[in-house]
Formats: C-alpha cells, structure tokens, sequence
C-alpha cells in the first residue's frame, strides 16, 4: 500500500505542476496581448500627437513667413524713399557689430 499511495502522490503532484505550467503560459498569453494591445495604443496616441505638432508648425512657419514678408516690404519702401540714410543706418549697424566682435578677441 505504501507503494500505491507513493505513486498516487507523484501523479497528483505531476497533475498539479501541469496545472501551473498551464496557468503561466496562459497567463503569459494573456500578458503578451495585453502589451500588444497596450503598444497599439501608444503609438496610435503618439501618432496623432505628432500629426497635430506638425499642423501647428505648419500654421506658425505660414504665420512667420508673412511677418518676415511684411518686414521686407516696410524695410525696402524705407531705404527706397531715404537711400541715404539707410546707407549711413547699415554703416553704423556695421560699425557696432565690428567694434563689438574686436572687443571680444582682445579677451
């Protein structure tokens, strides 16, 4: 009898380690699904993030480039009616600039 209740206790304890193996591969399905789905997600998310930074660049780089349009017309109508006094502008503006640049190599 003892040799009975011996194998009887090594079939349970086989059925039992079976069941667990079961239960983790399972489980580990389950777990891989749900990172799956859980990455899907993400990158949907991610995409669509980016697809609204780049049609706000968009707006911002249109926005910009009629600033800076609108800045070249008034400085070209300026130097166009006072060419000389532009001229003497970009002269000082040079002339800061390159005092400005030489005091910084005398460091």
């Amino acid at each position: 009898m003892p040799a009975n209740a011996v194998e009887r206790t090594a079939e349970e304890a086989k059925a039992a380690a079976n069941s667990v193996a079961e239960a983790a591969t399972q489980l580990a399905s389950q777990a891989e699904r749900s990172f799956a789905e859980a990455a899907k997600r993400f990158e949907k998310v991610v995409a669509e993030g980016m697809e609204q930074v780049r049609a706000q660049s968009r707006t911002y780089a249109d926005n910009a480039g009629e600033h800076l349009d609108e800045a070249q017309r008034y400085v070209v109508e300026r130097v166009r009616e006072k060419p000389l006094m532009a001229a003497g502008t970009a002269l000082g503006v040079g002339l800061l600039v390159g005092l400005l640049l030489a005091s910084g190599r005398n460091r």
